[in-house]
């Protein structure tokens, strides 16, 4: 038995209608995988990995974040499903039910994951599509999840040695009322206490460092406590894209594969890191898809970049951070100088005082009010100044092919979420095997055809690595 943190909840008390944290990734499997073989490696695993074998427990009215509590009766014939794509079978079709199935919320009841069998695409290939709930992992805990899965050959390894770690039955209802009134009465403490450390970081938070004097402020109480000078960050606006504002509940997914050593030869070139070429990528598809579809702004757009501040155990454990992304710049080379700069600013902020400044504020408010507040900040931020335009985040992956069930995994793509607050588009990176797998997810209502935005990262690539090469033979 584990306790949901504040964090973790908001995950849970964010959704509605149309805002759903669910969490995915697409893999694309060569061959045809038999669902009951792989019904019998979950039996096998599952055991040992606490985010697949848990459910929820919600406390009596509310007054406490919820509990995970172990599941005995895991209905796998109910967690694994298999569906089909008609003739041809090709990867917009794939995408297509991939959008539909991550708008689906997930049942609370049960354990909150959820995978899919796709069979049907072409070259003799399937589609293996894993939904989890945010409020159970994070991008990086996801992907240990997946790592749980796979195999470094295509025969499976033998069952983990040993038991696994043993869940506490669930408290009783009195127990968790009575722990909840305990927390309750520590709040008003909790909350000086954030408070007092919150105070030299206010600059970070997204919408708060949007009010007049907030950066002044922190940088007095940054000196104060004798932290020294950090890197300022920049106060800017989100400027108004036609991906702006309040998302509906349908979504569409779109993927592609970029070759990890052209990104390399990007990086070696212009003396940058990976992770500078794949924003500058980025904002380049942005900037075409923009230039066609209502015009470029004429500053950069607001990303938001995750960062893990994962050290050891369960749930989210993850900030973000919010960085310009250049897209008003036309210059590719000038772009990614400016996303260089951008970045570094962000990691030397980020290095000396990581930013855990939201699950601290989350852990100061009671329980209770804390659905309400998430629900009502994220409506009213997102229909009058959303902070965040688009999220972005890239996350290292193995670089060695792996499998399931004897099939051989080709590509992972990751599927993420978009809300009202951080805008109609989201772009996640995954590398694996000697490419980066990128998978978009728009709001259909805003961007109808996500492909689009990632046939513009394919150009961004290219016009980069042209430059890269300009003076060589």
């Amino acid at each position: 038995m584990a306790q949901l943190t504040a964090l973790d909840a908001q995950f849970l008390n964010f959704e509605t209608a149309t805002n759903v944290a669910n969490i995915a990734g697409l893999a694309i499997l060569d061959g045809d995988l038999n669902r009951s073989d792989l019904q019998e490696l979950l039996t096998q695993r599952l055991p040992h990995v606490a985010a697949m074998r848990r459910k929820l427990a919600p406390v009596p009215l509310g007054l406490d974040h919820p509990y995970w509590v172990r599941e005995d009766d895991l209905d796998l014939d109910y967690h694994v499903r298999e569906i089909g794509l008609p003739p041809p079978g090709d990867d917009r079709q794939l995408a297509e039910q991939v959008s539909r199935l991550h708008a689906r919320r997930l049942d609370r009841h049960r354990p909150l994951w959820e995978i899919y069998l796709i069979h049907g695409l072409s070259g003799g290939r399937m589609g293996l599509y894993t939904k989890i709930h945010h409020a159970a992992v994070d991008g990086v805990g996801g992907a240990d999840v997946l790592a749980a899965l796979l195999d470094l050959t295509p025969t499976p390894a033998p069952p983990p040695e040993g038991e696994p770690e043993p869940d506490e039955p669930a408290p009783g209802w009195a127990a968790m009322v009575g722990r909840a009134l305990t927390r309750l009465a520590a709040n008003p403490a909790q909350a000086v206490r954030f408070a007092a450390r919150a105070v030299p970081h206010l600059d970070e938070i997204p919408v708060v460092s949007k009010v007049p004097g907030v950066e002044l402020v922190s940088g007095l109480a940054r000196r104060v406590a004798g932290a020294g000078d950090a890197p300022g960050l920049p106060a800017l606006p989100a400027p108004r894209t036609p991906f702006s504002g309040p998302i509906s509940a349908h979504r569409r997914f779109a993927f592609v594969s970029l070759p990890l050593e052209e990104i390399k030869q990007v990086r070696k070139a212009f003396d940058v890191t990976v992770n500078d070429v794949v924003m500058a990528v980025c904002a380049g598809g942005l900037r075409g898809w923009l230039a066609a579809h209502g015009g470029v702004p004429d500053g950069p757009l607001v990303a938001g970049v995750p960062f893990s501040l994962r050290e050891r155990g369960p749930g989210n454990q993850v900030a973000i951070m919010t960085a310009p992304l250049a897209v008003h710049v036309e210059d590719p080379v000038a772009r990614l100088e400016q996303v260089q700069k951008s970045m570094n600013r962000i990691k030397e902020r980020f290095s000396l005082a990581p930013a855990r400044w939201l699950r601290e504020f989350s852990e100061s408010m009671p329980a209770a009010l804390m659905g309400l507040a998430s629900r009502s900040a994220f409506g009213l931020v997102g229909q009058t100044a959303p902070p965040i335009n688009v999220g972005i985040s890239n996350v290292p992956g193995p670089q060695f092919p792996l499998y399931v069930c004897g099939a051989r995994l080709l590509t992972h793509y990751p599927v993420s979420v978009i809300t009202d607050v951080s805008g109609g588009v989201n772009i996640t990176c995954f590398s694996y095997d000697g490419s980066l797998d990128v998978g978009v997810v728009t709001d259909r209502d805003m961007i109808p055809d996500a492909w689009e935005i990632t046939d513009r990262i394919r150009d961004a690539l290219d016009e980069l690595r042209n430059e890269a090469f300009r003076d060589k033979p």
